[in-house]
């Protein structure tokens, strides 16, 4: 759903959608998984503009920002084990600061994260979501390069997005807190801060997410047409009778023109309606 509605709020102002591979982490790609996405992005009639950035390739680029925030003094290493930040009640949200003065465990692999000033709150106008207000001493330092050496995703991203020149990012509301770490980061590295506009976060009414329910549906080029058509009414977007049989690219720009559908501000979670959905196999 968040691809749909990036793609409608690019193409409905005007803008170009760009397509990146987030494959950093090269252990758990699957061989094929990128070219099937693109596939997938075509049967769809998600047609991107320029060329398909791969973040594997452009590591020097983010160890080039990793450095100048190690000499702004603005990371420190962490030896925290997952584990331990659970004991802590702690995790990726919240950090503790516990290696904040030095690893607390000298001599054993390390994780880098980028320090933010606790004392500050960022007021972030959302298009889709309002006015939000994000405190960093809450969110704590997050973890910008993990103990394997692989760079994580928040630095990755901010140094993508200025690099492509993006204006607009609009993603899923389940990335909302990471709006904080990533204009932090921007403000940090002297890189432009972009639009930020979150879509609802699908959910069960158990209050799972989507893509980890049982319901979850994996995408089939051959049933593009149908699929889309679910997607485009959830996004509020219900398309009349009369294109239940009709390509993605002539339901895309029936959508085109008329996005956005709800009224604004949008909810942060969308609860599905309650039937069956084929099981993912």
């Amino acid at each position: 759903m968040a691809a749909v509605g990036s793609f409608l709020d690019a193409r409905s102002r005007g803008g170009r959608w760009l397509v990146r591979m987030e494959d950093l982490d090269r252990a758990r790609v699957l061989p094929g998984s990128a070219e099937g996405i693109l596939r997938s992005l075509e049967a769809f009639g998600l047609s991107w503009d320029g060329e398909v950035v791969y973040q594997s390739r452009r590591t020097r680029l983010y160890a080039d920002a990793l450095a100048f925030l190690r000499t702004a003094g603005l990371t420190f290493e962490c030896s925290c084990s997952r584990r331990e930040l659970r004991a802590e009640e702690a995790g990726e949200t919240g950090y503790p600061g516990t290696c904040r003065e030095g690893p607390r465990r000298p001599g054993a692999d390390t994780a880098t994260r980028f320090r933010v000033d606790e004392t500050q709150t960022l007021v972030v106008d959302d298009r889709f979501q309002g006015r939000i207000a994000l405190a960093m001493g809450q969110l704590g330092d997050v973890i910008v390069r993990r103990r394997d050496g692989v760079f994580a995703y928040q630095l990755a991203v901010v140094v993508d997005d200025a690099l492509q020149d993006v204006t607009d990012v609009v993603r899923g509301a389940d990335l909302l807190e990471s709006t904080g770490w990533q204009i932090a980061l921007q403000r940090a590295l002297g890189l432009p801060t972009p639009r930020y506009a979150h879509l609802p976060l699908l959910l069960e009414r158990t209050g799972e997410k989507l893509a980890k329910s049982r319901r979850s549906a994996a995408l089939e080029p051959r049933r593009a047409g149908p699929q889309l058509l679910e997607a485009l009414g959830l996004l509020g977007l219900p398309a009349p009778a009369e294109l239940a049989g009709a390509a993605p690219a002539e339901l895309l720009e029936w959508a085109r023109s008329r996005w956005p559908a709800r009224q604004l501000p949008l909810p942060r979670e969308l609860i599905l309606p309650q039937r069956e959905r084929s099981p993912r196999s």
